[in-house]
């Protein structure tokens, strides 16, 4: 284990400790917790770095009230469109529906209590290759537990991955086995959350990836697998791509399995071609669905993410609209998300970015990445030369086959197809996830 003389908090991560309940969920060690010595955050961004150095340090949230009152009165202020000429979402997210959330963002919600739930766990900050990475890192009572770094993706955050902490890293108390275990880091990408912004070209899913061996290994970790949707699959797949020593495998659930000879048809709105077996033709068609009538958002910020990120930085209603949709089209919800997520949960993630102001940095990921996510010649699997798992959760944009997936990673070796869950899979069902992430990576421990 690598030193960090300067972190008194680090003593405490080899012991066991009694896990403590925060909420419903049982979330992390309580001997894990990180002394409140960092800077307080302002929305403009990190703690101020303490150089270009390879330091880890403790940080902590501390929103000035300032920023909340700015807020609320904002949203007290907001000016609404009129109704939609529709009765349901094929005009974008609803009125009704959006105004519900805002008012409730503008009278009942309390950030602090978000605040509260990220900072009793183990967060910290380090810079790596001149950007800071805010990153949460808690390790498991359990001997000889497994490394696995989680990334989200857009328009999550890693408050996707909370309610997962407990069963990856104690799963005796959810029916799991000690050698199941996890010791979990949850990174924000450059551009996201607390984590800096990138002030130059170059940071899309190869430098990330790279960014993420470093992290591990500065944490002392000499293996560990990698676990990824949306944003974090196709950064997952760019590190097995560069299969730096000590990646053992990582884990999808949200692959880039689409063969090469179907991309463009799918993108065009073609029919689907003759041959394809059942779960083939389904995946074609949501795709074509999903290019011809969803996408217009990714379209935006992968063309103009300056442009948008002046109505996502300006607008509370703006920027909640934008994101409550996706919550309403990708979750295992039917179109209604508060069937699986409260209205304060998706409020935490909502208020992160208006906090933050990462409305525009989040959006430039699209730009940088600027390739087709779900192809399989566009994200190079065939390159991937380490084990590759795969879970396919029902309400995920599309359900990859497991003829594809099989074509796509060559070294495909768990594939499963769960029963419940959409896009946001470790927020939507926790248990679930770990249990995946269990089978997935047992063979490679």
């Amino acid at each position: 284990m690598k030193k960090f003389d300067n972190i008194l908090a680090w003593r405490r991560l080899a012991r066991g400790a009694m896990v403590m309940a925060v909420g419903p969920m049982l979330l992390f060690p309580a001997g894990y917790l990180v002394p409140a010595r960092a800077a307080d955050v302002t929305s403009d961004g990190p703690a101020t770095p303490i150089g270009a150095d390879e330091t880890i340090r403790p940080f902590q949230i501390h929103v000035p009230q300032s920023q909340l009152d700015d807020l609320r009165k904002r949203i007290a202020e907001t000016r609404w469109p009129d109704k939609e000429t529709v009765s349901d979402a094929s005009q974008g997210i609803q009125l009704s529906r959006v105004q519900d959330l805002v008012r409730y963002w503008g009278t009942d919600y309390d950030w602090r209590k978000a605040e509260a739930e990220l900072n009793a766990l183990p967060e910290f900050i380090t810079t790596i290759d001149g950007v800071d990475i805010q990153f949460i890192h808690v390790r498991s009572r359990h001997p000889n537990a497994l490394p696995v770094i989680l990334t989200h993706g857009w328009p999550g955050s890693t408050f996707e991955f909370i309610k997962a902490i407990g069963p990856l890293t104690d799963p005796t108390a959810y029916g799991g086995k000690a050698e199941d275990a996890f010791d979990v880091v949850i990174p924000s990408i450059p551009g996201y959350g607390f984590s800096g912004k990138p002030t130059e070209l170059g940071w899309g899913p190869d430098r990330v990836a790279r960014a993420w061996d470093i992290l591990m290994k500065r944490l002392g970790y000499a293996h560990y697998v990698s676990q990824g949707g949306d944003h974090g699959s196709v950064i997952s797949d760019a590190l097995a791509r560069q299969a730096p020593k000590g990646l053992l495998g990582i884990h999808l659930n949200m692959p880039a399995t689409v063969p090469g000879n179907l991309t463009k048809a799918i993108n065009s709105g073609d029919p689907a071609p003759a041959g394809l077996s059942a779960p083939e033709r389904d995946a074609y068609e949501s795709l074509s669905t999903f290019f011809g009538r969803n996408a217009a958002y990714g379209a935006v910020m992968v063309t103009r993410p300056q442009t948008i990120g002046y109505s996502l930085s300006d607008s509370p209603s703006g920027l909640a609209a934008w994101i409550y949709e996706k919550f309403a089209q990708w979750s295992d919800s039917e179109g209604i998300p508060e069937r699986v997520f409260s209205k304060d949960e998706m409020l935490n993630d909502i208020t992160l970015y208006w906090l933050t102001n990462t409305g525009a940095s989040s959006s430039r990921f699209y730009w940088e990445n600027n390739n087709n996510n779900f192809s399989s010649d566009a994200q190079k699997t065939k390159e991937i030369k380490i084990p590759v798992a795969i879970s396919v959760f029902p309400k995920e944009i599309y359900q990859a086959p497991e003829s594809w997936s099989k074509q796509a990673y060559p070294t495909l070796h768990y594939y499963h197809r769960v029963d419940m869950g959409g896009h946001f899979a470790a927020w939507e069902q926790p248990k679930l996830f770990a249990e995946e992430l269990r089978e997935a990576f047992r063979s490679v421990r």
